[in-house]
């Protein structure tokens, strides 16, 4: 019988790693690993499987390990996943794979996503195998942006023999993985081996070109591709449009983790981006982006780092590790709790933050109660620094220079859930350039799916779309 409680994650202790931006999840040892893949039931028709959106085979994987066939191991990821190391560190198992884990009904699920990394690591230290590149088809698939939707399409189009080219306006590719996610959560060196990983399968990368303005689709179509897909992300940031948004010493999330992860702002002068150092920070939000926001400015340096949510605990979006993770490292929370007003000394700078307490109401679209206002009961946070973690939306820029592509009003562009397939022949889109800001596991699957799409079409009678 399979042992209920699940091997541990080795952690940094919080009051170190609150100072640093090592890794806070060390990764299992072998022991460790095989411990935990022992757990697992081998279930004839495995329902994690059907809950991981790239169809890794979970079971195979898991019983691979148990035999210390670690190479076979991640083979057997890399079958349908070429990004196991980042999954294996930020993808929400707890809601995807791991839900579906039949070990749940009497204890804890198997730990997938730590021993996805483990066999990542793995490989890693003992060096990777070089994939086989298969016979060109000869066609040719432009894909836009390199994040982890745009690198999944990409290397499952690859392997398929095409010949694929993606366009990156950043001049380092990886997306949100390399510009979002802290370096305590995911080492940039780790996305930089998934990126070569994807370019040894053939696909080529070119960075800082803007599609829609250093180059338009149309250009792409005249140079021969016969399909793109577009995975350009979500960029823009969410404000709160509130007095005082326009103060110094108030960022979007968005600016503040590019400085710090992507521009390495947190080794200044050493990098030569800066980013102020506050000693009181407020992020406003409560998912796993404001998470990211918050603990940073405690590596920065900060004094008291401070969550904000309009809403309660049981309604916060992000990750239950990731909010454990900041409470042992001190982040205070201040739920129910409503920015309404930045306010900003003689010079222009940001000394406080004017909230007023909430309550819950009805329900709204989400699902989730809606926050009320409390008459009366505003206060000032003392403050030198406000994020504001408020979600993203995609840049319009490509929607606005491709005719027949068209996009929701909020930015989004139109496409088949399932497919990809856009209002525009021969384009795709997917990951967060069409449902906004959301997981990377989901743009990963939504890139499987497109890359699947696109391999039909252009295999097959091509007169319908």
């Amino acid at each position: 019988m399979a042992v209920k409680q699940r091997t541990p994650m080795p952690m940094q202790d919080p009051a170190e790693r609150a100072r640093n931006f090592s890794q806070v999840a060390m990764g299992y040892t072998e022991e460790m690993a095989l411990a935990e893949a022992a757990r697992c039931l081998q279930c004839r028709n495995p329902q994690c499987v059907v809950g991981c959106p790239v169809s890794v085979q979970i079971p195979r994987f898991i019983g691979l390990i148990k035999d210390k066939k670690y190479r076979e191991a991640i083979d057997v990821i890399k079958e349908t996943n070429s990004l196991p190391a980042v999954c294996g560190r930020v993808c929400p198992q707890e809601s995807q794979c791991e839900s579906k884990c039949v070990l749940l009904r009497t204890g804890q699920p198997i730990a997938i996503g730590r021993l996805e990394r483990f066999a990542a690591d793995w490989e890693a230290k003992n060096g990777a195998a070089t994939p086989e590149k298969p016979a060109s088809n000869g066609k040719k698939v432009a894909v836009v942006g390199a994040g982890p939707s745009g690198l999944t399409a990409a290397g499952d189009l690859a392997k398929l023999g095409y010949e694929v080219t993606i366009y990156e306006s950043l001049h380092e590719p990886g997306g949100v993985l390399i510009y979002g996610i802290p370096e305590f959560r995911l080492p940039k060196e780790v996305v930089r081996r998934e990126v070569e990983y994807v370019k040894a399968l053939g696909v080529k990368i070119e960075t800082d070109v803007v599609v829609g303005r250093t180059i338009t689709i149309e250009d792409l179509f005249d140079d021969g591709f016969e399909a793109v897909y577009v995975a350009s992300g979500a960029g823009l940031p969410m404000f709160m449009r509130i007095p005082g948004e326009n103060l110094n010493g108030v960022y979007s999330a968005n600016e503040w983790l590019t400085r710090i992860n992507l521009m390495k702002a947190y080794l200044f002068p050493e990098w030569d981006t800066p980013v102020k150092r506050g000693k009181r920070v407020v992020v406003v939000g409560a998912g796993n982006v404001a998470m990211d926001a918050v603990r940073c400015a405690l590596r920065l340096g900060a004094e008291e780092a401070s969550i904000v949510y309009r809403r309660s605990r049981a309604e916060m979006p992000a990750r239950a590790e990731e909010v454990e993770n900041a409470e042992e490292e001190g982040v205070k929370f201040h739920f129910l709790t409503n920015p309404v007003e930045v306010i900003g000394d003689e010079k222009g700078w940001v000394k406080g933050l004017k909230c007023v307490k909430m309550e819950l109401g009805e329900p709204d679209q989400s699902g989730r109660r809606r926050p009320v206002p409390i008459a009366g009961s505003e206060f000032v946070m003392d403050c030198d620094i406000v994020i504001m973690a408020l979600g993203t939306s995609p840049n319009p820029i490509i929607s606005q220079t491709t005719p027949g592509l068209n996009a929701h009003s909020w930015g989004g562009l139109i496409a088949d859930e399932k497919t990809g397939r856009t209002t525009r022949e021969r384009v795709w889109a997917g990951g967060d350039a069409v449902t906004g800001s959301a997981t990377v596991i989901l743009a990963m699957g939504a890139g499987k799916a497109a890359a699947k799409d696109i391999h039909e079409f252009l295999s097959g009678p091509q007169d319908k779309w």
